[in-house]
């Protein structure tokens, strides 16, 4: 197959296609405008003949004549579509970003995508897949009871979550009024090696190991349901792979924590790893709550555990672990001058597209 993916310089897309080109033989194309966040250190490992199967162009999803001319001569099999703004602080910042990049370049996709499948033999046509990857913050805030599941009415409340909540409608629109073979996932807060430190777990780990303040929201008691980023890539694949057109999943790690159990759990773990004279705890330090910070996320995982037997495998304490040594194993990757090493990195292996 020919698997074509957006945004696969994100922390998510990065993972998922060097899990393809480890695991599969599948080639992949990467489209991705390549923003401040954007990260491909993780292919620098791969061996040329996986990186033979794989081939990067710089594509803003906003230039529709251009992204169409890649999606035409990929050829792909299927589109897996991870392209997204997705940090709320900015999303509060500055809207119009969010709604450039998650709306308006999801509608060019899925318009560039309908063309594309229209041409299609009737063959290639019945088996392709767009697979559009959201989050479950399109639902809202839970109070103490209850989860989100593939039944839970839409009640986003960040100008991010609007977005991708618009997303989500725009992409089933398309299935229903052109016939697009659609698949949705809805995964709760990922996390892991290499992801940006502006999310909640890396920036913690990078604060404490630098010794700088700890910051929390409000009192740190807003609750995140969170998933290891090797188990969200392994039910991405069970739901591009297995299930049928049409299907919408949530995706959950089975791990409710508060932001401030989170936090602690951080600093004890570093306590032992990487001690200081004191607790990296007294690091912490309680600031301002953000506008509109949704209270509790949970996800009801039963329908892909059913349909496709998919249930997460790492524990949070083991992925917490994990995450932790990664990120003192690689702390001065971080510094912003190593930003010209990866574009080194790009180069040598020869991913970058000229456009």
């Amino acid at each position: 197959m020919i698997i074509l993916i957006t945004g696969g310089a994100g922390f998510i897309g990065a993972n998922l296609i060097k899990n393809l080109l480890e695991t599969t033989n599948h080639s992949v194309i990467n489209i991705d405008k390549v923003s401040y966040s954007f990260n491909l250190k993780l292919f620098d490992n791969l061996e040329q003949k996986q990186l033979q199967r794989y081939k990067f162009f710089k594509v803003n999803l906003c230039d529709f004549d251009y992204l169409s001319k890649v999606i035409s001569s990929s050829n792909p099999d299927c589109i897996m579509h991870l392209a997204a703004e997705s940090h709320v602080d900015k999303s509060i910042d500055d809207p119009s970003i969010f709604v450039d990049s998650n709306i308006v370049g999801t509608k060019n996709l899925l318009e560039a995508a309908r063309i594309f499948h229209k041409e299609l033999s009737p063959e290639k046509r019945e088996s392709f897949r767009f697979h559009h990857i959201s989050t479950d913050e399109v639902f809202g805030s839970l109070g103490n009871n209850g989860k989100f599941n593939e039944k839970s009415p839409y009640s986003p409340r960040s100008p991010y979550s609007a977005s991708k909540a618009a997303s989500d409608h725009l992409v089933r629109a398309w299935s229903y009024t052109y016939n697009l073979p659609i698949l949705i996932s809805n995964c709760s807060n990922n996390f892991g090696p290499l992801q940006y430190p502006e999310k909640l777990i890396p920036k913690v780990i990078l604060s404490a190991l630098n010794q700088n303040p700890i910051e929390i929201y409000g009192d740190g008691l807003n609750i995140r349901d969170w998933i290891y980023i090797e188990d969200h890539i392994d039910a991405l694949k069970k739901v591009l792979f297995s299930s049928k057109p049409g299907k919408t999943y949530c995706i959950g790690g089975s791990s409710e924590k508060s932001n401030l159990e989170v936090v602690k759990i951080i600093c004890n773990k570093l306590d032992i790893v990487r001690p200081i004279n004191s607790s990296y705890k007294k690091l912490i330090k309680f600031v301002k709550d953000r506008p509109g910070h949704d209270y509790r996320y949970a996800i009801d995982s039963n329908s892909i555990l059913n349909d496709l037997n998919w249930r997460p495998k790492i524990t949070f304490e083991e992925g917490i672990i994990k995450t932790i040594n990664w990120y003192i194993e690689n702390l001065d990757w971080f510094n912003e001058g190593n930003k010209k090493e990866i574009n080194l990195i790009t180069k040598r292996q020869g991913i970058l597209d000229d456009q």
